[in-house]
């Protein structure tokens, strides 16, 4: 007889969401989600095409100048708009 334990808390791992300012260069990732206090922010990368579900790749970081391809366009972006992009 076989009895299954279940698994203690420590064993279960959750994958957390990060932002784009902790990515790796040449990595595709997908948007989770776009939170910022500002608006603007949120209004200004959702005319990038910066959406929940959006492949987004990071190319280069230079001096705090983030350069991202979002569909099959390349833009530069700060490091607040980096920190807005949130994931998966």
């Amino acid at each position: 007889m076989f009895l299954l334990r279940p698994k203690k808390k420590t064993q279960i791992m959750q994958k957390k969401s990060h932002n784009l300012s902790k990515a790796k260069i040449n990595n595709q990732y997908v948007i989770d989600d776009v939170i910022s206090e500002d608006q603007e922010i949120i209004n200004f990368l959702f005319t990038l095409g910066c959406f929940k579900g959006e492949p987004i790749t990071l190319i280069s970081i230079l001096a705090d100048n983030y350069v991202i391809i979002v569909k099959d366009a390349r833009y530069s972006i700060d490091i607040d708009l980096a920190k807005a992009i949130k994931l998966l």
